[in-house]
């Protein structure tokens, strides 16, 4: 079977959902392929900060993912040593900032983002095996025989990116970091308050924080090699478990009940990957009419939060490119031709993410390294210092307005 599309999406996460939710605000039909059989939602949870809440408002669905998530008002700071917390740093108006975070399960974002999209723009089972060229058009080869004939082709195909690999991005590289991540419900009300809490001590980089009344997300991140980790305890829940409840100890028993009560199928380990942020820099992350968003572009350490968030930004910046090409009448410098207009819109676009993919992958990798460091002047600035300097960090990067999407008295 052979089709036709405009627009194709290679990936059904976060930032290939958002960005043919965007197309679709301003009227542009897109369709998304996605492998897997139905929606995925591993990730239990993640943190949303400033920049993806701008974006999930210029999407129109921030309101609603507000009304079922809890606003983040303190960032706490808790010695893993004695159980006593270290510092409290409201986030409201930290050094002037209006910060918003949130933390918002993943399988509602991904849902809610998907409910509003056209029945059919999903395209579940579908494989993408082979790109190919044909003039200005991409020939998108399926393992089912099928085959997609596109005018443009964004890859949201997360680590391992087919489409990265066909404009020629290096792989992924192991920060040699690992993070556990674990999700509990609780049955009543778990009565934290809603605080971004963090342990921090030697060789502990617990947190956890609060996606509603019920239920709460956290993790743990440590250098394998460091904390004498069992690799074969990776795929062992129980083993994870154990790890990490031995790793916070001098914790409080509610917090140490966190983990505790986490069922064994929502507690997982994985390695930390991060792309070289010179290939972001100097690589093609844009060619002609293929480009690359989300997890594909810039795979990064979770140490600054802002996988999720920036996938999100991605995908605002991408659409409207897009919608300035299909939709708007071309002027000054750039051609009739509409091949023209979507490779000048997509050149704007790499434009606009490879400084700041850069910066944000250098600055997690970066504070990664300080908490997981066994050096002991290191360790001890990082514990008895640099967690409030960490928080201005990641409230900096947070603090970016990716706009809004074409308003429809434009189109």
């Amino acid at each position: 079977m052979e089709m036709t599309e405009d627009i194709v999406i290679v990936g059904a996460g976060i930032a290939g959902l958002a960005t043919a939710l965007g197309l679709h605000r301003q009227g542009l039909r897109s369709i998304v392929l996605e492998s897997s059989e139905s929606l995925r939602s591993s990730g239990f949870a993640l943190g949303l900060w400033t920049n993806a809440w701008r974006a999930l408002d210029a999407l129109a669905i921030g309101d609603s993912l507000r009304q079922q998530s809890l606003p983040i008002t303190e960032f706490q700071v808790i010695s893993a040593d004695s159980g006593l917390e270290k510092s409290s740093v409201p986030l409201d108006v930290y050094k002037n900032r209006n910060s918003e975070c949130r933390c918002l399960r993943r399988k509602l974002l991904l849902e809610t983002l998907e409910k509003k999209l056209p029945q059919g723009t999903v395209r579940y089972s579908s494989k993408v095996v082979l790109i190919e060229e044909s003039g200005p058009y991409k020939l998108v080869h399926l393992a089912d025989g099928s085959l997609v004939r596109t005018k443009v082709l964004i890859g949201c195909d997360g680590v391992n990116s087919v489409v990265a690999k066909w404009l020629g991005l290096q792989k992924p590289v192991d920060s040699k970091r690992a993070e556990i991540r674990g999700f509990v419900e609780y049955p009543d009300k778990h009565g934290f308050e809603p605080k971004f809490h963090l342990l921090v001590g030697a060789q502990v980089h617990f947190g956890f924080i609060p996606c509603d009344d019920n239920g709460m997300y956290w993790f743990y991140n440590f250098t394998p090699s460091i904390a004498h980790f069992d690799q074969s305890a990776t795929k062992d829940p129980v083993k994870l478990k154990e790890f990490v409840l031995s790793k916070i100890k001098n914790a409080s028993n509610e917090v140490k009940g966190v983990v505790e009560r986490t069922p064994l199928d929502c507690i997982s380990c994985a390695g930390l990957k991060l792309r070289l942020p010179w290939n972001v820099l100097l690589g093609d992350i844009v060619r002609n009419n293929i480009c690359v968003a989300g997890d594909a572009l810039h795979p990064m350490t979770p140490d600054i939060g802002q996988g999720g968030c920036s996938a999100l930004e991605d995908s605002v910046l991408l659409a409207r490119r897009l919608g300035e090409a299909f939709l708007l009448k071309p002027g000054g410098a750039v051609a009739d031709e509409e091949f023209e207009r979507i490779r000048y819109g997509l050149d704007r676009y790499a434009k606009e993410r490879r400084c700041r993919s850069f910066l944000l992958i250098s600055c997690a990798y970066l504070i990664g390294s300080i908490q997981g460091s066994d050096n002991r002047v290191v360790s001890f600035l990082r514990d008895n210092f640099l967690a409030r300097y960490t928080l201005a960090i990641v409230l900096g990067m947070a603090d970016f307005d990716c706009g809004k999407l074409l308003s429809s008295r434009l189109i």
